[in-house]
């Protein structure tokens, strides 16, 4: 009889529920708080990469190689000059692949470049013209 004691003790314990220790569910407000964590954390991350720009990927700029100019052809098909260790050569690019097309025997002139207009002046004048 000595066996049925924990049995009997069992049965007349009051029942408990199941999942009694299982912890509660996160309300919406802890949800929210998570949501706006996770957030930050990616607009953080975002900002830090924009501020260094090849940080951790590998890119440097190169000075051996550079585009000098390029006037696109075709929906897919653009022509590059472009600098290889003080050469310039004309290449084609395609969605087939990259082809030199013509070594220049005399560097190209730079083209100035045009400064970007501010953007304030351009908002400005165009919020006059709807008015």
């Amino acid at each position: 009889m000595s066996f049925a004691l924990p049995l009997l003790a069992a049965a007349t314990a009051p029942a408990q529920k199941i999942g009694h220790a299982a912890p509660a569910t996160p309300g919406i407000g802890g949800a929210l708080v998570g949501l706006i964590l996770v957030l930050g954390l990616i607009l953080g991350l975002a900002w830090l990469l924009k501020r260094l720009p090849g940080a951790g990927l590998g890119l440097r700029p190169n000075d051996q190689l550079r585009v000098i100019t390029s006037l696109s052809v075709g929906t897919k098909e653009r022509l590059l000059v472009i600098e290889v260790g003080g050469e310039q050569l004309l290449v084609g690019v395609s969605p087939g692949g990259i082809t030199a097309l013509h070594r220049l025997p005399e560097a190209l002139p730079p083209v100035p470049v045009q400064p970007l207009p501010n953007f304030a002046e351009l908002l400005a004048k165009r919020l006059r013209k709807e008015k």
